[in-house]
């Protein structure tokens, strides 16, 4: 009886395993849509990241669009400052301004951190590189810092009055700068990573796959993770443009140990390009 009933679960466990290979396979049937620009070229490792001269296009135009709106929002600053100077002061027209001038600081941020992503700054100039990634919260500083000090000291306003201005200029200045603040800024140092680890595992050709809402990129478009009933689209392209369009920094663990299996790849032989950081690999199932 006992080798029955073992002969039974096996029968079982084959079944169930004939499934999920059915139902797998039924899941790969996902739209794919190509990501277009900023190509890779299939061919050996890379040295060292450089933008394309589209990519590097697109950064400067947003970055001047962003100087332009952070350039509006130190005018309605001065604007708001001024009125501080004529009693009796509109509280309406002040809160009016300070809206504004968090507005156009806020998308000026935005605008500026995905430029930074399609051409990063270097981590070897540590001052450029805090700069230009950091450049958001400058910009929060001094588009608000000023009317703040401006309202608590002016003697134009009551007490009253102070504490509702002041509490909202000191309000948009914590919304604009954590807003340009960057948490994760992208490098040419971290790119070049990313690509290098990529084009190890996949033969020398710079290709993943994501999701609208994915957290990781992959190397097989048939992965579990992705490869599911709540995916509608998988999207593909370079490491470069999955940092573009969803900011996404981590390669997916399940991918990366399937390519090391499947091409008989050893992990020691691989040579990370950042020499001072041993080589980890991160335990990331999301999406």
């Amino acid at each position: 009886m006992p080798c029955v009933n073992r002969c039974k679960i096996r029968i079982v466990k084959i079944y169930i395993l004939s499934l999920a290979k059915l139902f797998g396979k039924m899941e790969t049937k996902k739209k794919i849509t190509r990501v277009e620009g900023g190509e890779s070229s299939p061919e050996k490792q890379s040295k060292r990241f450089v933008p394309t001269v589209e990519s590097k296009g697109k950064a400067t135009q947003l970055r001047v669009i962003a100087g332009i709106l952070w350039f509006l929002a130190i005018v309605a600053q001065i604007g708001a400052i001024m009125l501080l100077f004529k009693p009796p002061v509109g509280m309406l027209w002040l809160i009016i301004l300070i809206v504004v001038d968090l507005a156009v600081t806020i998308t000026g941020s935005i605008l500026w951190k995905k430029s930074n992503r399609l051409d990063p700054a270097s981590e070897k100039e540590k001052f450029k590189f805090f700069m230009q990634s950091q450049l958001g919260l400058v910009a929060a500083i001094i588009a608000f810092l000023p009317l703040v000090i401006f309202i608590f000291t002016n003697k134009n306003l009551n007490g009253k009055q102070k504490g509702i201005l002041g509490s909202i200029a000191v309000v948009a200045l914590l919304i604009a700068g954590v807003t340009g603040y960057d948490f994760n800024p992208p490098s040419v140092e971290q790119y070049t990573e990313e690509i290098n680890k990529v084009e190890w595992l996949n033969q020398g050709v710079n290709h993943v796959y994501w999701t609208k809402s994915g957290k990781v990129y992959h190397l097989y478009d048939d992965c579990s993770y992705i490869n599911t009933s709540k995916t509608d689209e998988i999207f593909e392209g370079t490491v470069p443009q999955a940092r573009e369009l969803k900011n996404i920094t981590n390669l997916c663990s399940r991918c990366e140990n399937r390519a090391i299996k499947e091409r008989g790849l050893n992990e020691n032989d691989y040579v990370s390009t950042e020499k001072e950081i041993p080589h980890t690999r991160e335990n990331t199932p999301e999406e």
